[in-house]
């Protein structure tokens, strides 16, 4: 980006929280089940229905809060938020305004090697709306009522965020601490966790905040980025062409790799807020809230610290196992197990990792147990198989959860350690090829590498390679 320039992004999470029934009804959310099937007079704003406050929901929503460091509002109030769109039964939704459930709260993150500490606005309890959809080649679109009335934990940042990189830091540090409190599966493909983001611009050394422009459509934290960066360099284009940018909101066209604009951005007064005379104001009593404190889990950036400390990692691994809370049980339960974390690390950022990559799947539905892994190490050690052979052994507890000694018995590779038996093999291998004997001992080292190759051809690759180089030089120098 032009250096003249600096660019100011603040985030909008929108989380859905991981509750068996809606915010204020009795509906299941369950996803993925036939359209409109999960819907009551409540989430329908039928006249008459009432709702009420889902308590879970709530007490979800003091655990993030605490966990990012949020101040906790005393009274607790819900508002109208006034406006009209085909998913939102009501034509209006039951959020929050002028007092937040938290505010003032903090993330710091790591982002180009740099710390920075990105101001929390505030965290406020709403219901979601439904879901458009709109059919290929058709003239009308659908709605479905399953989603209306999910309940939503909204997170906005102040305008801390100075580039599209910064911003994909935090929302991975933010899912890591969400993940860990286990208040959502914050799964983006569900819905379960979306983003806006708040794009301007400034010349640099300004205060001043440019022309707002809300981006939305992002639907992973990547598009956030690219999406920023796009939005970023088309500001700094209309800035530089003397034309005005206008406020407005902009959807991210991915095929496209663009923002394209929706609609011009609404204000506050747009939405006509009132408080929700449906729900009367109530006060949280401390001492719910330093419940909820005290039982807050160990949250990423404090097991990482106790990773490096307690087990020797470089604090680059200990920041790779903890970025994911079911990454870092299945570590912790394979170092009850094992005594070397270096090894357990290697394996589990390396090759397990890329299977979870290559299969888009967490830890959990790779299926390899802790102890299964630990029984594959073993075999290592033992030299029953080589490292080589183990990594495709790994593949094949994947594909057919057996455990390692199943798959390496049926398959027959057993790695040969017998001294006395390579011993034989390789007076055979020497005898058989004295043109290479000599040429090793004329000075020609790679015939070594030649008759090492005719050991493991005779032993479809088995022997043990360190034992067959030992025995093997040992016969070369006499």
């Amino acid at each position: 980006m032009n250096t003249t320039y600096e660019t100011v992004i603040g985030l909008e999470v929108h989380l859905q929280l991981r509750t068996e029934t809606k915010v204020f009804c009795g509906c299941s959310t369950k996803f993925g089940s036939r359209p409109n099937s999960q819907t009551c007079p409540v989430c329908l704003g039928f006249p008459g229905s009432l709702p009420v406050l889902n308590e879970k929901a709530f007490l979800y929503s003091i655990k993030a809060a605490l966990a990012l460091n949020c101040a906790i509002q005393s009274l607790v109030k819900f508002d109208r938020k006034n406006y009209y769109y085909p998913d939102l039964p009501k034509n209006f939704q039951i959020s929050q305004y002028d007092m937040p459930l938290s505010y003032n709260g903090s993330l710091e993150i790591t982002s180009g090697g740099d710390r920075k500490r990105v101001r929390i606005k505030r965290i406020h309890l709403e219901e979601d709306a439904g879901k458009l959809t709109h059919p290929a080649k058709a003239s009308y679109s659908l709605v479905d009522f399953n989603r209306a009335g999910m309940p939503l934990l909204e997170i906005v940042t102040e305008p801390d965020i100075s580039s599209p990189q910064e911003a994909y830091d935090y929302l991975t540090a933010l899912k890591a601490i969400l993940q860990y409190l286990r208040i959502s599966d914050c799964d983006m493909e569900k819905g379960s966790l979306r983003c806006d983001a708040n794009a301007s611009i400034r010349k640099s050394g300004e205060k001043k905040l440019g022309v707002k422009v809300e981006v939305k459509n992002m639907n992973s934290f990547r598009w956030v980025r690219e999406a920023l960066q796009y939005e970023a360099d088309r500001q700094v284009s209309l800035l530089e062409a003397k034309e005005n940018i206008i406020q407005e909101t902009r959807l991210w066209d991915a095929g496209k790799m663009a923002t394209i604009s929706m609609r011009s951005k609404e204000e506050a007064q747009d939405y006509r807020y009132f408080p929700e005379p449906d729900l009367v104001p109530f006060m949280v009593e401390k001492t719910i809230i330093e419940e909820i404190r005290k039982a807050l889990p160990e949250l990423p950036e404090a097991r990482t610290n106790r990773f490096v400390k307690d087990y020797s990692l470089s604090e680059y691994d200990a920041k790779i196992l903890t970025s994911q809370i079911d990454l870092a049980d299945y570590f912790e339960e394979c170092a009850k197990q094992y005594e070397n974390k270096k090894t357990i690390a290697n394996w589990i950022t390396c090759d397990i990792m890329a299977q979870m990559n290559i299969k888009n799947s967490g830890i959990i539905e790779l299926g390899v147990l802790s102890k299964n892994l630990i029984g594959l190490l073993e075999m290592i050690d033992s030299q029953e198989i080589s490292g080589k052979t183990a990594k495709d052994v790994l593949i094949e507890m994947i594909e057919t959860k057996k455990n390692a000694y199943e798959i390496v018995e049926s398959k027959g590779l057993l790695q040969i350690s017998d001294r006395e038996r390579i011993d034989q093999i390789i007076k055979n291998v020497l005898s058989k090829n004295g043109k290479s004997v000599n040429d090793y001992k004329n000075g020609k080292k790679n015939a070594m590498t030649f008759l090492v190759g005719q050991v493991m051809r005779q032993t479809q690759g088995k022997a043990n390679p360190s034992i067959v180089n030992e025995i093997l030089k040992k016969h070369l120098a006499e």
